[in-house]
This record gives structure tokens, C-alpha cells and sequence, in this order.
């Protein structure tokens, strides 16, 4: 909670990070560890839009997918919740490039990966 008695601003990237990273985990990517991951993955660009405020101590639900796989790069999106009202507190989205985690320039997103994102998200193998 912060100084106004509302949930603080960055607290929902870092709801959103956190889920992503679940769901990423759920996909057979274990990213977690970058001694043994099969790649890194540098988030180049975020954004957050606000619509409505939760109390700190307020439940938040937190949707994550994707919404673009290009090849070294996809864009995330998320959307959270109060979890009582139903309300859209806020949505956005981050560009993942994924990385080499030896010379660190990108590469293509692992093909088991890509097809996990795709055996969930069918919609995107028509990008």
C-alpha cells in the first residue's frame, strides 16, 4: 500500500512479472535459473495503462498471454483485476527478446517454447 491507501503504481508490473514468469515456467521454459536456461530474456520495452485503484490490501487477479510471436521477440500482455468486483484495474504488455545466453545477441525463441505458446494460444500461429 502506499501513502494514498491504494495498491502502489509498480506493485502491478511487478503482479504482472511474477504471473508471466508462472505461466512462462508452466510452458516448459525454465528461465529462472540462467546458469542452465536455454536462453535469456531481455524485456526491452514495457507499458501499463491504469483504470481503476484497489486498496492495498485489496485481491488482485492477474491474466497473462501473449500477443505477438515474431521470431527473437514476443510481445506479452496482461491484465489485472480486483478479484471481489470483477473491475479492470489495469492492462499492458513488455517485448521479450530472447538472448544467447553465451555471445548475448538475440535468437529465436526456442521451438519447444514457441510451440507451448501455441499449443495455449492457437490464434497465434496465424501472425
Amino acid at each position: 500500500m502506499d501513502a494514498q491507501g491504494h495498491l502502489y503504481f509498480a506493485n502491478y508490473m511487478v503482479y504482472a512479472d511474477e504471473i508471466l514468469g508462472a505461466y512462462m515456467e508452466q510452458l516448459g521454459l525454465g528461465a529462472m535459473n540462467p546458469h542452465t536456461a536455454p536462453c535469456l530474456i531481455f524485456t526491452v520495452d514495457i507499458r501499463c495503462e491504469y483504470f481503476s485503484e484497489i486498496a492495498g490490501n485489496g485481491e488482485v487477479n492477474v491474466c497473462v498471454g501473449y500477443a505477438r510471436l515474431g521470431n527473437s521477440s514476443a510481445d506479452a500482455v496482461f491484465e489485472l483485476y480486483n478479484n471481489v468486483s470483477g473491475v479492470l484495474l489495469a492492462e499492458g504488455g513488455l517485448t521479450q527478446v530472447f538472448v544467447d545466453p553465451e555471445s548475448r545477441k538475440s535468437m529465436s525463441i526456442p521451438p519447444f517454447f514457441r510451440a507451448g505458446i501455441l499449443s495455449q494460444q492457437p490464434e497465434l500461429g496465424d501472425n
